[in-house]
């Protein structure tokens, strides 16, 4: 298995995709809303995907967050809150809103597995600030450390009693940016000491889970010149270190505009800096032709992560009725209005 996460341009594979991926062999594949018309197209496309490469177990991912970052859409699935609901639910009642993260995040799971989607972009464990960028805005749970770690670990118990893995982003902390990390580089400068007791904390109470997704964020008083993605000094101090995390490390999309150089040498920069896993979404096939040509083998540590990764959801499914479900979701979202 190649260490990369790779994408394909339309609703089914097309003759060329099909050859690349059997020869690079990926370790996963991640779709978008161009990727995605309707259940029956969707399962059809994961099942190519995983054939192409000839691994069941392979995973594909989406992100499923739930408001306006949610791939899956009506008519054919449900509309899910953004995370921002489950926080303001939690200030009232942290009970009640530690429960229906759970639910809403359970219901979506049930929704991917079924359609062969085995990873979920979610929690989204940033903290909003003040002046930043509304990338993030509603799709943070709230503003407060404990609970987003809170919020954010019950979301991830759902997805995993739905067989789905969860993916928390952006680590160390996108939520400071001034600019959208699709369109510029954002540069926070913050302290150390801010970052440690603040952005950081989510992280760190949360650090036993098996995925994380990079922030392409500077924080100059860590490593004024390189974004988390491709900045040794971030991953290794701060995400392996400071914050503990021990699980499988992927970028976010290296064909974002945070990031400059050629897309192989984005690609060779985050590997060398300590990720295990490059994550390209464009579809573009030249593209992905070139990361792979410098991209190794996902070997060593890189693949002990993977493997344990995987061997969270390996049971599939526990018992799960989506009609009350989601009857359940909606009836106290409703309440809580």
């Amino acid at each position: 298995m190649r260490a990369m996460i790779a994408s394909c341009a339309g609703l089914r594979l097309t003759a060329e995709e099909r050859l690349f991926f059997q020869e690079a062999n990926p370790w996963g594949f991640i779709l978008f809303k161009r990727n995605i018309e309707s259940p029956a197209q969707v399962k059809a496309l994961t099942t190519e995907l995983r054939e192409a490469v000839g691994r069941d177990e392979a995973p594909i991912l989406v992100d499923q967050e739930g408001g306006r970052v949610q791939r899956l859409k009506a008519p054919h699935w449900p509309a899910y809150p953004p995370g921002r609901a489950y926080g303001e639910v939690y200030a009232r009642d942290p009970a009640l809103g530690l429960e229906i993260a759970r639910l809403g995040a359970r219901l979506m799971a049930h929704d991917l597995f079924e359609l062969g989607i085995t990873v979920d972009c979610l929690p989204v464990l940033d903290l909003p600030a003040p002046g930043a960028d509304a990338v993030i805005g509603d799709r943070a749970y709230g503003p407060d450390p404990q609970m987003v770690a809170e919020i954010g670990r019950a979301a991830a118990e759902g997805l995993m009693a739905g067989g789905v893995l969860p993916v928390m982003k952006h680590i160390p902390g996108h939520g400071r940016a001034g600019v959208d990390s699709h369109h510029a580089l954002p540069v926070v400068e913050a302290s150390l000491a801010e970052l440690e007791g603040h952005d950081f904390v989510p992280f760190r109470l949360m650090a036993d889970m098996p995925l994380a997704m990079t922030a392409h964020v500077v924080y100059t008083a860590i490593d004024d010149r390189q974004p988390a993605t491709t900045s040794a000094s971030v991953i290794t101090r701060v995400i392996r270190r400071a914050i503990g995390f021990g699980g499988l490390l992927m970028s976010d999309d290296i064909a974002m505009n945070a990031l400059s150089g050629s897309a192989e040498e984005r690609a060779a920069a985050a590997l060398a800096a300590g990720c295990d896993i490059v994550l390209h979404c464009s579809g573009r096939l030249d593209e992905m032709q070139r990361v792979a040509e410098v991209t190794p083998a996902l070997v060593g540590e890189g693949a002990q992560r993977a493997a344990a990764a995987l061997a969270r959801t390996a049971g599939g499914p526990e018992p799960f009725d989506p009609v009350d479900g989601l009857a359940s979701l909606t009836l106290a979202l409703a309440a809580t209005a």
